[in-house]
């Protein structure tokens, strides 16, 4: 697999550096489907793999996660190979929307998304959420209903300066709903892409 993964749509208005979650990697079947939804939107984006992830999938076995600063190196090296002559923005889905919130030191980054962000390991009370208090940036979190990484009556009363969630219907942390919602996840996709698409906007005309 060449990596970076690419896609750049005609009359781009923004390029998001999109990373991967904890288990699967950037040719996921979510990540795909999610990069070709912000496409249609004018988005252009650049999806990677995480060292741990490319050693995982060039030996065929499972490896951990590396620690933070590493993941924060991988990302920051994606920042600043970054062609893309547009208004530049990094993200990721759970684990790779975490390490994209954690990154201060690039000023060419308008801001971060979180496509579900991991704010606490299944029943458990210790949250990720201790850097929120001090973000130079935007992060903008779409985050599914149900999502047991944090869900929507657990963050009722929960608020930070410079974080903005949308919320996905019914959805669980792959933003999957269930058959009794009416929506289907690939809708909830396209969905997650368009709130995305409607923040970039919002904060291009801010700027």
């Amino acid at each position: 697999m060449l990596l970076p993964l690419i896609s750049t749509p005609k009359d781009a208005v923004a390029c998001l550096i999109l990373a991967h979650g904890a288990g699967a990697g950037a040719d996921s079947a979510v990540l795909q489907q999610l990069a070709s939804a912000l496409t249609v939107n004018k988005i252009a984006v650049v999806r990677f793999n995480f060292p741990y992830m490319q050693r995982q999938l060039s030996l065929g076995r499972k490896s951990f996660p590396d620690k933070m600063p590493l993941l924060l190196i991988a990302m920051q090296q994606q920042i600043q190979q970054c062609t893309a002559d547009l208004p530049l923005f990094i993200g990721g889905k759970s684990l790779g929307g975490r390490v994209a919130s954690l990154i201060t030191d690039q000023p060419e980054v308008l801001a971060s998304f979180a496509f579900g962000y991991p704010f606490h390991a299944p029943k458990k009370s210790i949250w990720r959420t201790e850097h929120f208090t001090h973000l130079d940036r935007p992060l903008h979190i779409i985050q599914g209903e149900r999502d047991p990484f944090g869900n929507k009556q657990e963050l009722t009363d929960k608020a930070w300066p410079q974080v903005t969630i949308d919320w996905l219907p019914d959805a669980d942390h792959d933003f999957k709903p269930r058959k009794i919602s009416g929506y289907s996840q690939a809708d909830l996709i396209l969905l997650s892409a368009r709130l995305c698409r409607e923040k970039i906007d919002e904060i291009l005309l801010a700027n």
